[in-house]
């Protein structure tokens, strides 16, 4: 009986400690999935998958220490996750120039499973490629995101937009530059240990 007890106990503080996570960080968490993912119902797919990782975490008893540090980390994977299944060819396409090769952006991402310093590498990098995307323009990065990651030609952007395709492939180009720029710098970091 007393066993039940502590373990309804339990259940009821995992459920409060859930349920203030979700309160405190459920506005900006949101927040930073929209500025990144422009479709609003794949922003509130990825939200509950987020929160509902919470909850799993707590109902395996993994600790987490700092939830709102965690939570975003999770967002963010989320949010790649989303793009790679969408159309992980265009974004692999695009090529970032070095002095003498050609390296793409799947290359600057090592593998998730190629050990621990892989991991690091790649999460900075990713880290990277978020912080570049925000400095931006907001036109330059909606044109970059919509023709990368969700697939949306120039022709339909202009249809739906009813800005010139010319202007849209100028803007695409001044962000695919500024990618270029911010990425290489932290690829040379990489391989030049």
């Amino acid at each position: 009986m007393k066993e039940t007890l502590t373990i309804d106990w339990m259940a009821s503080l995992q459920d409060q400690r859930i349920a203030e996570a979700v309160r405190q960080e459920k506005g900006r968490l949101a927040q930073f999935i929209r500025r990144r993912v422009s479709d609003a119902g794949d922003a509130e797919d990825i939200l509950q998958d987020v929160f509902y990782e919470l909850v799993e975490a707590y109902r395996l008893m993994q600790p987490i220490e700092q939830v709102g540090a965690w939570l975003f980390r999770v967002a963010r994977n989320r949010i790649t996750d989303r793009f790679r299944k969408k159309k992980p060819e265009l974004f692999g396409d695009q090529a970032v120039a070095a002095e003498d090769e050609s390296v793409s952006f799947e290359d600057l991402l090592p593998s998730a499973d190629a050990g621990p310093e892989a991991n690091y590498a790649r999460s900075v990098m990713l880290e990277e490629l978020e912080e570049a995307l925000d400095e931006l323009p907001d036109e330059q990065r909606a044109v970059f995101l919509a023709t990368e990651f969700e697939g949306h030609s120039f022709r339909e952007l202009a249809a739906a937009t009813g800005i010139s395709s010319n202007t849209l492939l100028s803007r695409k180009r001044y962000a695919v530059k500024h990618l270029r720029r911010r990425l290489q710098k932290v690829y040379t970091e990489f391989t030049a240990r």
